[in-house]
């Protein structure tokens, strides 16, 4: 079964890197993203984040992954038949990420498990990494993605 535009999960193998596009965080997004989600002094306060350990501001960590999602959903994840997430393991952030800076983003497979009700597990490595190519950001995800038509 394939999704929207037509991916299909039988088609998804180990090692197949599927580039996600990018996104250039601006300092106004970093700011209203933290007062709703994460009001740290160093997500929403020039001057105070200015005299932290970062010396200035830097994303929260959550608006991180959630660029990294956005990516994952509009670069591939759109186009295949995706049921639901499973799990998010091994999330580290690496670097902080800070106004301008444009993120890209890849979604490695990592595996891919069929069963017998007509889906598959995929597990895949999605890493985020800056306007210098150094990661800022790395998630195992666990996904169940449809196969085939169950009903047929």
């Amino acid at each position: 079964m394939t999704g929207q535009d037509g991916i299909r999960v039988e088609d998804l193998r180990p090692g197949r890197v599927i580039a996600l596009g990018s996104h250039t965080v601006t300092e106004a997004e970093i700011v209203e993203f933290a007062r709703a989600w994460d009001p740290q002094d160093f997500h929403v306060d020039k001057e105070l984040a200015a005299a932290r350990a970062y010396g200035g501001l830097i994303a929260s960590g959550i608006h991180t992954m959630a660029v990294y999602q956005r990516l994952c959903v509009d670069g591939v994840l759109r186009r295949l038949p995706v049921i639901a997430g499973k799990r998010l393991a091994e999330t580290v952030f690496l670097r902080p990420v800070r106004p301008g800076d444009t993120l890209t983003g890849t979604m490695t497979v990592d595996a891919v498990e069929f069963d017998d009700r007509g889906r598959a597990l995929v597990t895949s490595t999605g890493e985020l990494v800056n306007d210098d190519g150094k990661p800022v950001f790395r998630t195992v995800v666990e996904a169940y993605m449809r196969v085939r038509d169950v009903s047929a």
